[in-house]
Parts: C-alpha cells; sequence; structure tokens
C-alpha cells in the first residue's frame, strides 16, 4: 500500500512553472479577455498535463457569493491570538462576513500554505500575523499584486503596502522597564524572540531607551533575543540567572514569561526578591500564579476588531494604507513589588 501524500497541483504550482503570476492564471483559466489567447491555451494545456482540478468547494462558495475573510494565526492556542480571532469574527458578524481560520504555528511552510489555501477558496480579504520563522514576504507580495485585500496585525511587514495594527510595545517596555529601576532593579534582563519580528525590535527598543534615561549600562549579556519556544526559553533562561544574575526580567510574550517564572523558581530563586518580573501576556493567566504576575497587557479584543475594521475598508474599495496602534496596558502586581530603594 503506498502510504505517500498525494500533492494535488494548485494554482501556485502553475503559476510558478510558467513563470507567470498567480493572478495571471486563475484568469486564463477563467478564459479573460484581461489575458492573451496565445497564454489562456498555454496555462489550459499545463493545467490539463498536470491534472490541476479546482476546488469544488471553493465553487460552490463562489457561486453562492459568500463573504468570507481568511485569517492566519502563529499560536492559535494562546489566549492572545484566541482573544484576537473573536475581535475579528465579531466585527466581521456585524458586517454579514464569515472567518476561516488558519493556526501558522510559527512555521512558514505551513503560513504559505494557508495563503494559498485562502486564495483557492476565493476569500474576500485576510488578515494575518507572521510566523517567527516568516523573513520571505514573497507570499504576501503576490496577494497585493493580485490585489486581495490584506491586513497584518501584532507582526507585521511591508508596511508601505498593506495596512496595519500593532501596539505600543515600545512605550509599554519602557514604563515596565523604568518601573523596574524605580524599584531598585539595575540589571534588568530582556528576553525576546526573533530578533527580525518587528514586535521583537519594538518592545526591545523601549527596554534599551529606559536604561539609557536612567544612564543603566547596558550589558549585551543581559539581552537573550532567540526562538519562541517554551522548553528552549526555560533552559537558557536558568542558564541566564547563574551565569549573569539579573535582579530582573522583561519578557517578550506569554510563553516566554511563564518559562522565565519557572526558570526563576527552577533555579532556587524569590520573586520578586531575588529577581522581579515583568512579562507581556494576558490579564487572565497573569492573575492565576503566585505571585500574581506583574504584566503588560494587549487589548486583543480590540487589534482584532480594529485589523478587521481596516480589512472591510479595503474590500469596500478604500485603497488607503492606513497604521494604527491599539495601546497596552501596565497592571502592576506582585512579581514586581520590590520596596523603593
Amino acid at each position: 500500500m503506498n502510504n505517500r501524500k498525494q500533492h494535488r497541483t494548485s494554482l501556485k504550482d502553475l503559476a510558478k512553472e510558467l513563470n507567470v503570476s498567480i493572478a495571471t492564471v486563475s484568469r486564463a483559466l477563467r478564459s479573460s479577455s484581461e489575458i492573451g489567447h496565445e497564454m489562456q491555451e498555454k496555462v489550459k494545456a499545463l493545467a490539463k498535463l498536470r491534472n490541476y482540478r479546482p476546488n469544488p468547494f471553493a465553487q460552490s462558495l463562489r457561486k453562492e457569493a459568500p463573504k468570507i475573510i481568511g485569517v492566519v494565526l502563529p499560536n492559535l492556542v494562546t489566549h492572545y491570538y484566541a482573544a484576537v480571532l473573536d475581535g475579528i469574527e465579531d466585527e466581521a458578524k456585524r458586517s454579514g462576513y464569515s472567518v476561516i481560520s488558519a493556526n501558522s504555528h510559527e512555521s512558514f511552510d505551513i503560513e504559505t500554505q494557508a495563503i494559498d489555501n485562502f486564495i483557492n477558496l476565493h476569500v474576500e480579504g485576510i488578515i494575518a500575523c507572521l510566523s517567527q520563522s516568516t523573513t520571505d514576504y514573497s507570499h504576501f507580495e503576490e496577494i497585493a499584486e493580485m490585489g486581495i485585500p490584506l491586513v497584518f496585525f501584532g507582526r507585521t511587514c511591508l508596511k508601505e503596502r498593506f495596512s496595519c495594527v500593532t501596539a505600543n510595545g515600545d512605550q509599554a517596555a519602557q514604563m515596565a522597564t523604568q518601573h523596574l529601576i524605580d524599584t531598585g532593579s539595575r540589571r534588568i534582563a530582556f528576553i525576546g524572540g526573533p530578533n527580525h519580528l518587528d514586535m521583537v525590535q519594538r518592545r526591545k527598543h523601549g527596554y534599551l531607551e529606559a536604561l539609557r534615561e536612567n544612564q543603566i549600562p547596558i550589558e549585551r549579556e543581559l539581552v537573550k533575543c532567540g526562538s519562541i519556544d517554551y522548553d528552549a526559553v526555560l533552559s537558557n533562561t536558568v542558564t541566564l540567572l547563574k551565569e549573569q544574575k539579573p535582579d530582573a526580567i522583561v519578557a517578550f510574550n506569554d510563553i516566554i514569561t511563564f518559562a522565565a517564572f519557572n526558570a526563576i523558581r527552577e533555579a532556587g530563586l524569590r520573586i520578586p526578591d531575588d529577581v522581579a518580573l515583568i512579562g507581556f501576556t494576558d490579564d487572565v493567566h497573569a492573575a492565576f500564579v503566585t505571585p500574581q504576575m506583574s504584566a503588560i497587557v494587549d487589548q486583543a479584543h480590540q487589534m482584532g476588531a480594529t485589523a478587521c475594521q481596516l480589512l472591510l475598508k479595503n474590500i469596500a474599495g478604500d485603497t488607503g494604507v492606513y497604521h494604527k496602534i491599539v495601546p497596552q496596558k501596565l497592571v502592576i502586581r506582585g512579581t514586581s513589588a520590590k520596596k523603593p530603594q
């Protein structure tokens, strides 16, 4: 028995082989007058040769003229992304749209496949947050070429071409770091995700600005940016605590925050007496640990709703590129409650 998974030829496969855009292939297969007869015949011949079959689900959806939005998220099991999706769905529903979501699992390959699937499904528009491994943006450039509305949130790219919704992570990180300084910390570490992500860059910048403003030397050994992986962060933070002995940590997101929290405990240190901690995380889980977590909290539902509002404007014909900021809130609790020196 052959267990090898059969590869179904997609529009993207045909476009790549012919060295043309996906839009050209799609229009040629529909015998659009925008495409010359010779190119139409060339595309149709290759489609037959490669046994290309249009997605029947997509065709039925198109026949019924649905109003569907596709959403690509890096990690749907986290509260933050679930809350963003909830905001998107609420806003979409009010305007008569349905939402299909895809979890990239922080993988570039899965992200690109999700985008390809959405194109084949003829969604009205796409909302996306980059996976941590995405450094090639050509799949999004293809969307621009095809004229499919696209809005980014959180982790973004190609800001000159697409609208986006972000948080004020630089200001929030600066406020959090300043709070740690005001309560006596001086050797403050920053644990972030991959350096190429704009979200990481913004939050790290705010942390560094707070150190500069307080004339605290920047120690590169205390700035650790890498994969957003719980086990790796846990292990690396235990090493950081033993070798560099920071007295506080600013953590990039919820996965890193709770990995750092457990690393401090694993190292036999007290929170906040030995090591204070503030993380970018959701308010729900922050309140359920002991001591309760000081947190930089996203307005995730609002971020999703705002991204959907921008997408709906694009779908309606507004070609403007908008950059919206949804502010974060600093909530001080037990993990950073050192007494001022």
